[in-house]
């Protein structure tokens, strides 16, 4: 269990809940929310409450152990701080998060705040779309844009 190690190693006292809930954030495959925390905290044991689940992500939160997003739709949501370096590309019509790499990103951030005089000591990249449309009538609504005419 990463949080509850990273936890352990900040000094913070782990109780019961605590440990359900950094079982539950180091378990999580995708950035949930609070509310979708405490549902799967809530499935494990019905004894959690909302305000612990607030409480402990905002103190995780304090500590460097999750990092808090904005990904559009009002609310914020979670990842731990030591999932390595990577970006997200949002996904605006489902919400969908997809992590990815980009050695050539790395490298263009490093050029640029160096040619600024600066030495990067951190950054991040969220990019916001929508899946491209493909296939044949897709193909015919973007030759119709591109030629000037309504393509519905």
């Amino acid at each position: 269990m990463r949080i509850e190690r990273l936890c352990i190693e900040r000094g913070l006292k782990m109780t019961g809940q605590r440990r359900l809930i950094a079982r539950v954030l180091s378990e999580a495959v995708d950035h949930p929310d609070v509310e979708e925390l405490y549902r799967r905290a809530l499935a494990l044991d019905a004894r959690v409450s909302i305000a612990t689940v607030y409480r402990t992500v905002r103190l995780l939160e304090e500590k460097g152990i999750l990092e808090r997003h904005d990904f559009g739709g009002g609310r914020a949501r979670y990842e731990a701080t030591d999932h390595g370096h990577h970006y997200h590309l949002i996904d605006v019509d489902s919400g969908k998060v997809i992590e990815f790499a980009d050695a050539q990103h790395e490298a263009l951030a490093e050029a640029i705040a160096e040619r600024l005089g600066f030495k990067l000591i951190g950054h991040r990249l969220e990019l916001f779309g929508r899946r491209a449309e493909t296939g044949p009538a897709s193909s015919a609504r973007r030759s119709k844009v591109r030629r000037g005419e309504d393509p519905a």
